[in-house]
């Protein structure tokens, strides 16, 4: 243990001395927007409970219900065990939110991603893959993991995908496109319905990840992938941010969920989510569809703070979401200016390399439904006096 402890010591002083070192801190979430971090209450810009509902009554009360109902553990993976008759039917409710003919849970968007790409491109062998360049880190693991190389396309720049397409997957037996309907650190989007065309032109099969858009974009938050019923094979999407609870779901035709049930090993060897967990979820299920009036006030938010930054000549990238990166560049400017944020009350996380492009660090700013105007402008206010 000694020596390996001298060789992780050694590795870490290598991160400390690039400023890159990470530490956890006791953190707590609160209602109206807010977070206690070490025992300050701060206006909290960094979460992903986009609509408030991790703290929702109506999500704690199914949780408790679906816990006493059936323990605190689901005790093994669905395929040793079985599965309940409300998970099942839960399922089902992600299908019809989703426009698809089923879906399938998992523990978490990593997982899903890492383990459904390899299992989908073990499907389809000898398929050209092509890639987003800022798709996320676990489907680059699932690439990683399958073996396949990708090509990679410009950002969101679909004239080189039509290019990849043509001069690389022409003789290919499958193509398959991998994107983001939401991208996590710029907040852009992407033409879901463009993208959807391209797809049906080239025979190829659309895989998106809607993490950041489930809940919150499209008809009744139902995701980007919703404004074009059957124009996505694969959607990726999370329960973890704006549902405000926990987990993952794959949606797609019944044959795709057959096949991931049991191809995908990310869900063959893992023990199934608690029942609280899923118990959420499903109360989250039911207030979405009314959750307009806070889907409109989010993107009232973001307009605000979008044209603010722009007002203190700060660059905001493409963000067209509830995401929104005020772009700082150097790494040690970007942590100081967090640093004195929080100071002043306010949580707005800096993004370095590696999660973004050397020379991009960031504040990434998401908002909440719970956020006000005042606390917009309060945060304008904090970035303007401690640049």
């Amino acid at each position: 243990m000694a020596n390996l402890d001298a060789h992780l010591q050694a590795a870490l002083a290598k991160i400390e001395q690039a400023g890159r070192r990470r530490v956890l801190r006791p953190a707590a979430i609160a209602t109206q927007g807010r977070l206690v971090r070490d025992t300050a209450s701060l206006i909290d810009f960094s979460s992903n409970d986009y609509l408030g509902l991790a703290t929702h009554p109506l999500l704690t009360e199914r949780a408790r219900e679906w816990t006493q109902r059936h323990g605190t553990g689901s005790g093994a993976s669905r395929l040793v065990t079985g599965t309940s008759a409300e998970v099942i039917a839960l399922e089902h409710r992600i299908a019809a939110f989703k426009g698809t003919e089923a879906a399938l849970i998992f523990g978490s968007g990593w997982q899903a991603n890492a383990a459904a790409i390899p299992a989908l491109l073990a499907a389809l062998p000898g398929a050209a893959v092509f890639t987003d360049r800022l798709i996320h880190a676990s489907m680059h693991a699932g690439l990683a993991i399958s073996g396949t190389r990708q090509h990679r396309f410009r950002h969101n720049d679909l004239e080189h995908l039509a290019h990849l397409l043509a001069s690389k997957g022409r003789e290919a037996p499958a193509r398959v496109i991998l994107t983001e309907s939401v991208f996590s650190m710029d907040g852009d989007v992407a033409d879901i319905p463009a993208l959807a065309a391209l797809t049906r032109e080239h025979d190829a099969i659309l895989y998106v990840d809607e993490a950041h858009a489930t809940g919150v974009l499209g008809p009744r938050g139902a995701g980007l992938s919703a404004t074009v019923p059957g124009g996505v094979d694969v959607i990726m999407g999370t329960f973890s941010k704006a549902i405000g609870s926990f987990g993952a779901y794959l949606a797609g035709s019944r044959a795709l969920i057959d096949w991931f049930s049991n191809a995908a090993s990310g869900f063959v060897f893992s023990t199934a989510l608690p029942p609280g967990v899923l118990g959420a979820v499903d109360a989250a299920l039911d207030l979405l569809p009314d959750l307009d009036s806070e889907r409109a006030h989010l993107t009232s938010l973001a307009d605000r703070l979008r044209r603010g930054l722009g007002e203190l000549g700060l660059d905001h990238g493409a963000s067209a979401s509830q995401i929104v990166p005020a772009i700082i560049g150097p790494e040690d400017q970007a942590m100081a200016l967090a640093s004195k944020l929080e100071a002043r009350g306010f949580l707005a996380a800096a993004i370095r390399p590696p999660t973004v492009p050397p020379g991009t660090s960031r504040l990434r700013i998401a908002l909440r439904a719970a956020h006000s105007a005042a606390d917009i402008d309060a945060l304008l206010e904090g970035i303007s006096a401690c640049r």
